[in-house]
């Protein structure tokens, strides 16, 4: 070691950085937040008050997460909501492999987006230890929401989400795409959840007449076909207003292919699938405990799960997106709960990366340069975030994890920093995993121990949508 060359924080030695466009071997200086340079493996250019050595390890940027659901500040006994709030969300997702999450944030009708983001960013100031950023939900397009989309985004809330399955949309529909409009002119983002309520409140009440309280026949209640229509109006609107449009937890090859044939149209369409749908079928249904695999929209056929796989690899879906929904097993087994009263998602933030890294990357599925712009590029550039967060280079934020991929372990509901303390992915193994988390140039995560504090996480603002 030189002890004249330049002192860093950390030095991270040896490992293959991967990125979006390649990966090679380097060593990593960081200094404060950042990545102050990169240089060739063995440099002795750089020392560093902490070494880590990462040969024979794959590092990859921080895992950007932009789909969670933690519970908030209104939560009450009566709707305790999501178990995981913003700490232990966080240390899921060290665990995990993720920095970044972005959580919906429900716009209630007798509040403001202002409103909400204030009291978010709140307690995500005080429990966050993962770096937050918010997407207002909007339930009730009202012209005084409508017009706080611009002033959200001069504050740096670049995005606004909406649920075409709720009844508000087949209420509003001409206010959701006046918000569109509005969001295309902010540069931002607008997120959509597509299931046709009409199809589903249809097919909900047939089944009720015949299956009762079963979940053996939740798929059907929420068909395909919900999906399609709702898919298909979405893309109509992208089309109509021009906004950038990012379709959440696609689940279909059938919605698939419209988004396809949009992309190929030019519409400024993006597509999320979430880990569920890569690695479980609507056979689970039919297990005693089915109701613990209810989502929004439910488990699909095997060819659905092949079609999705081809489309992380080919490109036709741009990111994953925990959609982590967490709820204690008691919450989803609650036997007053039917087809059409549900607690829908998983908890899904410390399995979503070692699961795609494991299924994906080490078996062939994907490359490790896709995996990077699933889980990190194409989320930090479609919503604002990037260069600063999702990827591996000088200036940006030193968000890096190292894999281990030589130690396989087995998926413990029991072992996980979630408080839903149960996953459906139980006995699963795992090929790789996360060694170590850095967090804006901090180990968070190192050896399965969570080392930082509740309210070291930043909630950020963000910049214009990116596109891809």
């Amino acid at each position: 070691m030189n002890p004249r060359a330049p002192l860093f924080d950390l030095v991270i030695r040896g490992g293959t950085i991967v990125t979006a466009n390649g990966r090679f071997k380097g060593d990593i200086g960081i200094r404060g937040e950042v990545v102050a340079t990169i240089e060739d493996p063995g440099s002795q250019l750089m020392r560093g008050l902490r070494e880590i050595d990462a040969h024979d390890r794959l590092i990859t940027p921080g895992g950007v997460d932009p789909h969670v659901h933690l519970t908030c500040s209104d939560a009450s006994d009566e709707d305790p909501g999501w178990v995981d709030d913003f700490e232990s969300g966080s240390a899921a997702a060290f665990s995990g492999g993720i920095t970044t999450m972005g959580n919906m944030s429900f716009v209630l009708p007798s509040e403001s987006i202002a409103d909400r983001i204030d009291r978010e960013s709140d307690q995500a100031a005080r429990q966050a230890m993962a770096d937050i950023f918010l997407h207002p939900a909007i339930l009730s397009p009202t012209p005084s929401v409508i017009a706080e989309l611009g002033p959200a985004a001069d504050r740096g809330i670049t995005s606004m989400k909406f649920f075409m399955s709720l009844p508000s949309f087949a209420d509003s529909a001409d206010g959701f795409e006046l918000a569109m409009r509005a969001a295309r002119a902010a540069g931002s983002m607008t997120l959509i959840h597509c299931e046709d309520l009409a199809t589903i409140a249809c097919c909900t009440a047939v089944l009720h007449q015949a299956a009762g309280r079963s979940m053996r026949h939740f798929p059907e209640s929420r068909p395909v076909l919900a999906e399609v229509i709702a898919t298909d109006r979405a893309i109509a609107m992208c089309e109509a207003t021009g906004a950038p449009t990012y379709i959440v937890h696609l689940s279909s090859a059938r919605a698939l292919e419209s988004c396809a044939a949009a992309r190929a149209r030019g519409l400024p369409l993006y597509v999320e699938t979430r880990p569920l749908y890569l690695h479980l079928t609507s056979e689970e249904y039919d297990r005693h405990d089915g109701a613990l695999y209810v989502a929004q929209p439910p488990l699909r056929q095997r060819q659905d799960r092949e079609a999705l796989w081809e489309g992380l690899a080919s490109g036709a879906i741009d990111t994953m997106g925990s959609d982590h929904a967490p709820w204690t097993r008691a919450m989803k087994l609650d036997t007053t709960l039917d087809l059409s009263r549900l607690r829908p998602g998983v908890a899904d933030l410390e399995t979503m990366l070692p699961m795609l890294m494991s299924e994906g990357v080490l078996r062939g599925r994907i490359s490790a340069e896709r995996f990077v712009a699933l889980t990190a590029t194409n989320p930090a550039r479609l919503f604002g975030l990037h260069p600063r967060k999702g990827t591996v280079a000088v200036g940006s934020d030193a968000d890096l994890v190292i894999w281990r991929t030589t130690e396989p372990r087995i998926i413990r509901g029991a072992d996980m920093h979630s408080r839903a303390g149960y996953t459906v992915y139980e006995g699963r193994e795992l090929t790789a995993s996360p060694q170590i988390t850095i967090r804006r140039g901090e180990v968070v995560f190192e050896n399965g121990r969570v080392l930082v504090r509740a309210g070291s996480g930043q909630v950020l603002a963000r910049g214009k949508t990116q596109g891809l």
